[in-house]
């Protein structure tokens, strides 16, 4: 039995990065040798262990065959015959199908360390197309590297999109691969790989066009993207990538609001503002809508509404209700303070 290091924690190596996980793949070995020297089955689909100790994963090597439609259709098979080269040549790309023995050799039989080098992106086999899920991936690792993909490559993930294998993707699958790729470096690099293998038409046919940098977190990054969308865009878009509720929210309440955005605004329409968007309550959210606001409007200049909610915020509502009359005329004393902070603050007229 013998165990290599596989996959990402080689390439990254390579590339002078941090190294975080470590997966193995195990050659020459049965389950039940594996459970015999204390490790822990957690496969599901086929055999990976957890490690007794440094609870790393090792996945016996296994060959996979198409048995059916989409990531899903597949025959495994794993067992001790199955070759280190065998279960590295069913990977994506030759960047990802490298090995690293105990020794420290390099395993590298599909020339990825050269590609590496090159900065490109090219699969391994012929086997890629049975996979759509791994024309995502590809455009994810250019938005990780800005990598270029092979020309083949390109040609390759061009057939699967006419063929309708890419059809198959599940929404869960897609939102896995796109978020991950909207918070590396050079999103940009994702969506024009999308683009240039066709699939940006039939999977995100609202982004007809995309930003040319990206920055913040993932929900700003996203809101930023949908930010020339209608609420009906934004929304068909989410549905079908399956984007979850804080990111869906925010590129909502960005295209509700950003014609708002407009300089010269009066005390009274920043305060209706404040309060359209929920930032009292909500002013974490309000602080990311601002930073889509400056990533999307040309010369935006948030410091006003960013000093109007502190000065809003700094009324004291309590005290206004201890001192009310008639409890019902509370909400409208807390927004007449509230507008005569903003206008202290500001210097405006209401």
């Amino acid at each position: 039995m013998k165990a290599y290091v596989v996959g990402g924690a080689v390439r990254d190596e390579l590339l002078g990065l941090p190294v975080q996980d470590r997966d193995f793949v195990v050659v020459g070995a049965t389950p039940e040798e594996m459970a015999g020297r204390g490790f822990k089955p957690v496969g599901k689909d086929f055999p990976v262990f957890l490690h007794p100790e440094t609870h790393e994963e090792y996945a016996l090597a296994r060959t996979e065959r198409k048995s059916g439609r989409g990531y899903k259709g597949f025959t495994v098979h794993a067992a001790p015959e199955v070759t280190l080269e065998d279960d590295l040549r069913r990977r994506d790309l030759t960047i990802n199908a490298m090995a690293k023995a105990p020794d420290g050799t390099l395993i590298d039989p599909f020339n990825g360390r050269k590609d590496l080098e090159e900065g490109v992106l090219r699969h391994v086999s012929e086997a890629f197309a049975e996979d759509p899920v791994r024309i995502l991936r590809v455009a994810r690792f250019a938005a990780r590297f800005g990598f270029r993909i092979a020309d083949e490559t390109l040609a390759l993930m061009r057939r699967m999109v006419d063929s309708g294998e890419a059809d198959a993707l599940v929404p869960e699958r897609v939102w896995q691969e796109f978020a991950r790729g909207l918070a590396e470096p050079h999103p940009e690099r994702m969506l024009e790989a999308l683009e240039q293998a066709g699939l940006r038409a039939r999977l995100l046919p609202e982004l007809a066009s995309w930003p040319r940098a990206f920055t913040g977190a993932r929900p700003v990054r996203y809101a930023h993207l949908c930010w020339p969308l209608d609420e009906a865009g934004v929304n068909a878009l989410s549905d079908r990538i399956r984007a979850p509720n804080e990111e869906r929210e925010l590129a909502l309440l960005g295209v509700r609001v950003k014609a708002t955005f407009g300089a010269g605004k009066s005390t009274g329409e920043i305060f209706q503002l404040l309060k359209t968007v929920d930032a009292f309550r909500r002013p974490e959210r309000f602080a990311q809508l601002l930073e889509v606001a400056r990533l999307a409007v040309p010369g935006f200049d948030a410091a006003p509404l960013e000093r109007a909610l502190q000065a809003a915020g700094a009324v004291d509502a309590g005290a206004i209700a201890r001192e009310a009359a008639a409890p019902g005329a509370i909400p409208e004393l807390v927004d007449r303070a509230r507008a005569a902070a903003i206008e202290a603050a500001l210097g405006r007229e209401p």
